[in-house]
Formats: C-alpha cells, sequence, structure tokens
C-alpha cells in the first residue's frame, strides 16, 4: 500500500522534509539566543542606568581606552571646561522621536584635573539650510562646569554599520571616535565618550539631550523561536498528511477500477 514511498517524487518530498527539520530547529536556537542576548543587555542597561554616578578621573581611561561593556550606559560625571574651537557635529542622527535627521553636537571637555579631554555628546540639532554648511548649535557654557552622562565606547563602522566616508565639509563627521579626533585635533582625548544628561550649572540653552536607552523591550525573538519550533512540528504531521490522502486517493482509484465492467468484444 505505501510502495509509492519509494517513487522518485516521494523521495525527494521526504528528503525536503528530513532537512528542513534540523534547520528549522536551528533557526528557532537562533533565535532564542538573540533573546536571551537582548535580554541581557537590557538588564546590563538597566543596572549601569541605575548606579550611582561615578566620577570620571577614577575610571582607567586614557587614550586607546576601550570602554567594557560594564561600564556602558554607566552614569559618569566630569569637571572641567568646554573647548568649542574644537567643537563637531556628527551627520544623520535621528532626534529623540526618531523622525527627524541631524547632527549631534560633540565638543570636548578639558579636565579640571589636567588628566586629559573627555568627548560629550551636548545632543542634537536640526540640520540648517544646506548640509555643507557647519549647522546652528548652541553654544557651549563657558567656564567651569560638571556634567553627567552616560559613558560611551567609541564608535566604529564595524560596530556601527556606519560607513565613515570622507570628504566632508568642515567639522563634521560621520562617527564619534576619540582616535580620529586626536588625529585631527592633537590633543589628548581619553576614550570613549559621555553622551550628556545634566550640566551644573545649567545652560540657559542647549541641544536637545538625548533620551536614555529604552531597555525594557525585549523584541519578538522569543516569538521568532517558538514560530520556528511549531513549524518543525508541523512538518512530519504535513508529510503524514500528504502519505494518507495519497493512500486515500490510490484506494479509490482501485476500487473505481474494479467496479467498473470491462469492455466486451465486438
Amino acid at each position: 500500500m505505501y510502495r509509492f514511498l519509494l517513487t522518485r517524487q516521494w523521495l525527494i518530498t521526504m528528503l525536503i522534509a528530513l532537512l528542513l527539520i534540523p534547520a528549522t530547529i536551528k533557526l528557532g536556537f537562533w533565535q532564542l539566543h538573540r533573546h536571551e542576548a537582548r535580554v541581557a543587555r537590557n538588564e546590563l542597561i538597566g543596572k549601569a542606568l541605575t548606579a550611582a554616578p561615578t566620577p570620571f578621573d577614577s575610571l582607567s581611561t586614557a587614550p586607546g581606552f576601550a570602554v567594557p561593556k560594564d561600564l556602558t550606559w554607566h552614569a559618569v560625571t566630569a569637571t572641567g571646561q568646554y573647548d568649542p574651537a574644537h567643537e563637531f557635529v556628527v551627520r544623520k542622527r535621528t532626534d529623540s522621536s526618531g523622525d527627524k535627521i541631524g547632527y549631534f553636537v560633540v565638543t570636548p571637555l578639558k579636565l579640571s584635573d589636567g588628566k586629559g579631554t573627555v568627548l560629550v555628546n551636548r545632543g542634537w540639532v536640526a540640520s540648517g539650510d544646506t548640509a555643507t554648511v557647519y549647522p546652528p548649535v548652541p553654544a557651549a557654557p563657558t567656564g567651569e562646569v560638571t556634567v553627567t552622562g552616560r559613558l560611551r565606547a567609541d564608535e566604529t563602522s564595524a560596530g556601527s554599520g556606519i560607513k565613515d566616508r570622507g570628504g566632508l565639509p568642515d567639522r563634521q563627521f560621520n562617527l564619534i571616535n576619540t582616535d580620529q579626533q586626536a588625529k585631527e585635533t592633537g590633543a589628548a582625548l581619553l576614550g570613549g565618550y559621555l553622551e550628556l544628561a545634566a550640566t551644573t550649572p545649567a545652560p540657559a540653552d542647549q541641544p536637545e539631550l538625548l533620551p536614555e536607552p529604552n531597555h525594557s523591550d525585549i523584541g519578538p525573538h522569543m516569538a521568532y523561536a517558538i514560530q520556528w519550533w511549531l513549524f518543525t512540528a508541523m512538518i512530519p504531521v504535513g508529510v503524514w498528511i500528504l502519505v494518507r490522502r495519497e493512500v486515500k486517493d490510490r484506494a479509490k482509484q482501485a476500487a473505481e477500477a474494479e467496479a467498473s465492467p470491462e469492455p466486451v468484444p465486438a
């Protein structure tokens, strides 16, 4: 009754089903691992944002210092004076709503203890009339200030997916990268940068501050994993349904052939 399973068509069908089962299982675990990574990232960000601010001077920062994951997003304070002469903007960045494209304003802050200079992302501003001209930017506060910000690692093309193309207008860049700025200005920039959250004393005008990262959204990866595993379970069920349907069709055809009268020779 089931000898038709040895035909070429059914052998190919069974082979495809056998190949799909491990593939869909693997895809489910891939989505599960992405879910676990997202949850771990959210927990890390949540702990960093709720921790007490750390003085920037106490960190092991130095030129070329790579900010580790356990310090990323950690609240940090720094005291010094802004260096507006070496301020620059970062192109094609969105505002807090994600709807408008403009620039991040990055201004170096010379630390009062003389240990170096740290880049501070002071926030977002809208694009000017043309992308070839430096946009209107609220001036950085003068005199000594104390800033509180979220510690971030240097941006790279590999880590951000942003292509760092040259030929840009003066003081416009695609990335916030201390190595790049040190080569441009010759300043002793400490590794990593601060994403500004507050300034003391508070300035009268400033760029739009960036919001804290969303660390409550776990994404759809767990749902995708379950969908892949449900599809895995459906593969053998679907094959069995096709086999039973083929058996019934063949049995019906055989019954009809037996019931039809044989032609009588003339």
